[in-house]
Protein backbone atom coordinates (compact mmCIF):
# COMPACT_ATOMS: atom_id res chain seq x y z
CA UNK A 1 0.00 0.00 0.00
CA UNK A 2 1.43 3.51 -0.87
CA UNK A 3 -0.15 7.06 0.62
CA UNK A 4 -0.45 9.66 -1.59
CA UNK A 5 0.01 12.74 -0.30
CA UNK A 6 -2.16 14.81 -3.04
CA UNK A 7 -4.21 17.66 -3.94
CA UNK A 8 -5.79 17.86 -7.81
CA UNK A 9 -3.08 20.30 -9.27
CA UNK A 10 -0.75 19.42 -11.95
CA UNK A 11 1.96 17.93 -9.92
CA UNK A 12 -0.72 15.96 -7.95
CA UNK A 13 -2.13 14.33 -11.04
CA UNK A 14 1.42 12.89 -12.31
CA UNK A 15 1.16 10.56 -9.25
CA UNK A 16 -2.43 9.82 -9.83
CA UNK A 17 -1.38 8.62 -13.48
CA UNK A 18 1.21 6.38 -12.51
CA UNK A 19 -0.61 4.43 -9.80
CA UNK A 20 -3.79 4.04 -11.85
CA UNK A 21 -1.91 2.95 -15.21
CA UNK A 22 0.14 0.70 -12.84
CA UNK A 23 -2.88 -0.33 -11.04
CA UNK A 24 -1.03 -0.10 -7.61
CA UNK A 25 -3.40 -0.41 -4.23
CA UNK A 26 -2.99 3.31 -2.62
CA UNK A 27 -4.86 4.95 -0.41
CA UNK A 28 -5.68 9.24 -0.55
CA UNK A 29 -4.04 11.41 1.86
CA UNK A 30 -5.04 14.92 0.87
CA UNK A 31 -3.21 17.92 1.45
CA UNK A 32 -5.22 21.31 0.91
CA UNK A 33 -2.40 23.38 -0.15
CA UNK A 34 -4.84 26.25 -0.15
CA UNK A 35 -5.54 26.04 3.73
CA UNK A 36 -2.20 25.53 4.46
CA UNK A 37 -2.12 21.48 5.38
CA UNK A 38 1.10 21.53 3.58
CA UNK A 39 2.94 22.92 7.09
CA UNK A 40 1.13 20.59 9.24
CA UNK A 41 4.36 18.51 11.06
CA UNK A 42 3.84 15.24 10.27
CA UNK A 43 3.50 15.58 6.43
CA UNK A 44 6.83 18.19 6.98
CA UNK A 45 8.76 14.84 8.49
CA UNK A 46 7.24 13.28 5.13
CA UNK A 47 8.03 16.22 2.58
CA UNK A 48 10.49 18.92 4.02
CA UNK A 49 9.77 21.33 1.09
CA UNK A 50 6.56 21.62 2.36
CA UNK A 51 5.02 20.86 -1.26
CA UNK A 52 2.67 18.05 -1.98
CA UNK A 53 2.92 15.47 -3.55
CA UNK A 54 4.78 12.90 -1.45
CA UNK A 55 4.28 9.30 -1.39
CA UNK A 56 5.11 6.60 1.72
CA UNK A 57 5.59 3.71 0.09
CA UNK A 58 4.84 0.81 2.71
CA UNK A 59 5.79 -2.28 0.94
CA UNK A 60 9.60 -1.20 -0.35
CA UNK A 61 11.82 -3.44 -2.35
CA UNK A 62 13.40 -5.33 0.12
CA UNK A 63 11.15 -4.59 3.05
CA UNK A 64 12.21 -2.93 5.67
CA UNK A 65 10.88 0.34 6.92
CA UNK A 66 8.41 2.53 5.02
CA UNK A 67 10.19 4.83 2.41
CA UNK A 68 9.07 8.64 2.50
CA UNK A 69 9.40 10.05 -1.62
CA UNK A 70 8.59 14.20 -2.08
CA UNK A 71 9.17 15.78 -5.25
CA UNK A 72 6.98 14.64 -7.81
CA UNK A 73 9.68 13.61 -10.62
CA UNK A 74 11.66 11.88 -8.05
CA UNK A 75 8.55 10.25 -7.07
CA UNK A 76 8.10 9.47 -10.75
CA UNK A 77 11.24 7.69 -10.74
CA UNK A 78 10.51 5.44 -7.48
CA UNK A 79 7.86 4.39 -8.77
CA UNK A 80 8.98 3.14 -12.11
CA UNK A 81 12.23 1.39 -10.22
CA UNK A 82 9.85 -0.17 -7.72
CA UNK A 83 7.54 -1.43 -10.67
CA UNK A 84 10.06 -1.42 -13.50
CA UNK A 85 6.96 -0.05 -15.91
CA UNK A 86 7.02 3.02 -17.43
CA UNK A 87 10.83 3.69 -17.94
CA UNK A 88 12.08 2.31 -21.44
CA UNK A 89 14.60 -0.60 -20.79
CA UNK A 90 16.77 0.42 -23.69
CA UNK A 91 19.31 2.40 -22.83
CA UNK A 92 19.03 5.27 -25.67
CA UNK A 93 15.24 5.48 -25.08
CA UNK A 94 15.36 5.64 -21.30
CA UNK A 95 17.73 8.47 -21.31
CA UNK A 96 15.72 10.36 -23.86
CA UNK A 97 12.35 9.37 -21.08
CA UNK A 98 14.60 11.16 -18.68
CA UNK A 99 15.94 14.18 -20.19
CA UNK A 100 12.32 14.99 -21.00
CA UNK A 101 11.46 14.53 -17.64
CA UNK A 102 13.54 16.76 -16.34
CA UNK A 103 12.78 19.03 -19.24
CA UNK A 104 9.26 19.38 -17.52
CA UNK A 105 10.34 19.44 -13.53
CA UNK A 106 12.80 22.77 -14.69
CA UNK A 107 11.24 24.06 -17.59
CA UNK A 108 7.35 23.05 -18.42
CA UNK A 109 6.55 23.16 -14.65
CA UNK A 110 8.05 26.26 -13.52
CA UNK A 111 7.26 28.16 -16.73
CA UNK A 112 4.05 27.60 -16.87
CA UNK A 113 3.36 27.74 -13.10
CA UNK A 114 4.71 31.36 -12.92
CA UNK A 115 2.34 32.20 -16.34
CA UNK A 116 -0.58 31.05 -14.13
CA UNK A 117 0.56 33.32 -11.06
CA UNK A 118 1.27 36.55 -13.28
CA UNK A 119 -2.02 35.81 -15.83
CA UNK A 120 -4.40 34.48 -13.02
CA UNK A 121 -3.61 35.47 -9.62
CA UNK A 122 -1.10 37.98 -9.46
CA UNK A 123 -2.65 41.43 -7.40
CA UNK A 124 -1.24 43.64 -10.48
CA UNK A 125 -1.45 43.05 -13.82
CA UNK A 126 2.14 43.69 -14.82
CA UNK A 127 2.29 43.36 -18.63
CA UNK A 128 6.36 42.48 -18.89
CA UNK A 129 5.89 39.49 -16.44
CA UNK A 130 2.79 38.15 -18.31
CA UNK A 131 4.23 38.90 -21.83
CA UNK A 132 7.65 37.06 -20.53
CA UNK A 133 6.35 33.84 -19.16
CA UNK A 134 3.04 33.45 -21.97
CA UNK A 135 5.51 33.97 -24.53
CA UNK A 136 8.02 31.32 -22.86
CA UNK A 137 5.45 28.76 -22.18
CA UNK A 138 4.62 29.10 -26.04
CA UNK A 139 8.39 28.31 -26.53
CA UNK A 140 8.46 25.15 -24.49
CA UNK A 141 5.36 24.23 -26.31
CA UNK A 142 6.83 24.50 -29.42
CA UNK A 143 10.11 22.59 -28.46
CA UNK A 144 7.92 19.43 -27.26
CA UNK A 145 5.93 20.08 -30.91
CA UNK A 146 9.35 19.86 -32.57
CA UNK A 147 10.11 16.76 -30.96
CA UNK A 148 6.64 15.12 -31.21
CA UNK A 149 6.82 15.65 -35.10
CA UNK A 150 8.60 12.76 -36.58
CA UNK A 151 6.10 10.39 -35.91
CA UNK A 152 6.69 9.01 -32.03
CA UNK A 153 3.71 8.35 -30.08
CA UNK A 154 4.88 9.39 -26.97
CA UNK A 155 7.55 11.23 -25.60
CA UNK A 156 10.09 8.72 -25.73
CA UNK A 157 9.36 6.96 -28.64
CA UNK A 158 6.56 4.49 -28.97
CA UNK A 159 5.53 3.69 -25.56
CA UNK A 160 4.16 5.66 -22.78
CA UNK A 161 6.69 6.53 -19.81
CA UNK A 162 7.21 8.21 -16.95
CA UNK A 163 7.64 11.66 -19.39
CA UNK A 164 4.40 12.36 -20.57
CA UNK A 165 2.68 11.68 -17.17
CA UNK A 166 5.26 14.45 -16.05
CA UNK A 167 4.23 16.90 -19.03
CA UNK A 168 0.60 16.14 -19.53
CA UNK A 169 -0.89 17.43 -16.08
CA UNK A 170 0.86 20.69 -17.70
CA UNK A 171 -0.60 21.15 -20.56
CA UNK A 172 -3.93 20.37 -19.80
CA UNK A 173 -4.22 23.98 -18.39
CA UNK A 174 -3.58 25.24 -21.60
CA UNK A 175 -6.19 27.69 -22.31
CA UNK A 176 -5.18 29.04 -18.54
CA UNK A 177 -2.12 29.75 -20.46
CA UNK A 178 -3.12 31.12 -23.09
CA UNK A 179 -2.22 28.47 -25.52
CA UNK A 180 -4.22 27.23 -29.01
CA UNK A 181 -3.21 23.63 -28.88
CA UNK A 182 -4.29 23.85 -32.79
CA UNK A 183 -0.97 25.67 -33.52
CA UNK A 184 0.75 22.40 -31.78
CA UNK A 185 -0.56 19.89 -34.28
CA UNK A 186 1.71 16.78 -33.15
CA UNK A 187 1.40 17.83 -29.95
CA UNK A 188 -2.54 18.23 -30.01
CA UNK A 189 -2.28 14.95 -31.02
CA UNK A 190 -0.31 13.32 -27.85
CA UNK A 191 -2.13 15.28 -25.87
CA UNK A 192 -5.74 13.86 -26.99
CA UNK A 193 -4.31 10.09 -27.04
CA UNK A 194 -2.85 10.81 -23.60
CA UNK A 195 -6.54 12.39 -22.38
CA UNK A 196 -8.24 9.31 -23.67
CA UNK A 197 -5.97 6.49 -22.25
CA UNK A 198 -8.51 5.07 -19.51
CA UNK A 199 -6.12 5.10 -16.65
CA UNK A 200 -5.94 9.05 -17.42
CA UNK A 201 -9.74 9.30 -17.26
CA UNK A 202 -9.65 7.44 -13.14
CA UNK A 203 -6.84 9.61 -12.79
CA UNK A 204 -8.83 13.03 -12.96
CA UNK A 205 -11.65 11.34 -11.52
CA UNK A 206 -10.00 10.56 -8.39
CA UNK A 207 -8.73 14.25 -8.89
CA UNK A 208 -12.86 15.07 -8.36
CA UNK A 209 -13.73 13.40 -5.51
CA UNK A 210 -11.05 15.19 -3.72
CA UNK A 211 -11.52 18.90 -4.96
CA UNK A 212 -14.23 20.32 -7.84
CA UNK A 213 -12.91 23.99 -5.91
CA UNK A 214 -10.63 26.22 -6.80
CA UNK A 215 -7.37 25.68 -4.55
CA UNK A 216 -6.16 29.34 -5.34
CA UNK A 217 -8.95 31.62 -3.45
CA UNK A 218 -8.37 34.90 -1.81
CA UNK A 219 -7.55 32.60 1.45
CA UNK A 220 -5.09 30.82 -0.21
CA UNK A 221 -3.28 33.46 -1.87
CA UNK A 222 -2.25 34.55 1.73
CA UNK A 223 -0.62 31.03 1.98
CA UNK A 224 0.41 29.99 -1.83
CA UNK A 225 2.18 33.90 -2.33
CA UNK A 226 3.45 34.92 1.28
CA UNK A 227 5.92 32.28 1.86
CA UNK A 228 9.78 32.87 3.10
CA UNK A 229 12.24 31.34 5.13
CA UNK A 230 10.72 31.69 7.68
CA UNK A 231 7.39 29.77 6.95
CA UNK A 232 9.60 26.62 7.00
CA UNK A 233 11.33 27.68 10.17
Amino acid sequence: MIDLYYWPTPNGHKITLFLEEASLSYEIKPVNIGRGEQFEPDFLKIAPNNRMPAIVDHAPIGGGEPIPIFESGAILLYLADKTQLFLPSDFRQRWVALQWLFWQMGGLGPMAGQNHHFVQYAPERIPYAMDRYVNETSRLYGVLNKHLSDGRAYVAGQDYSIADMAIYPWIVPHVRQQQDLNDFAALKAWFERIAARPATIAAYKVGETVSTKPTVDDEAKKILFGQTAKTVR
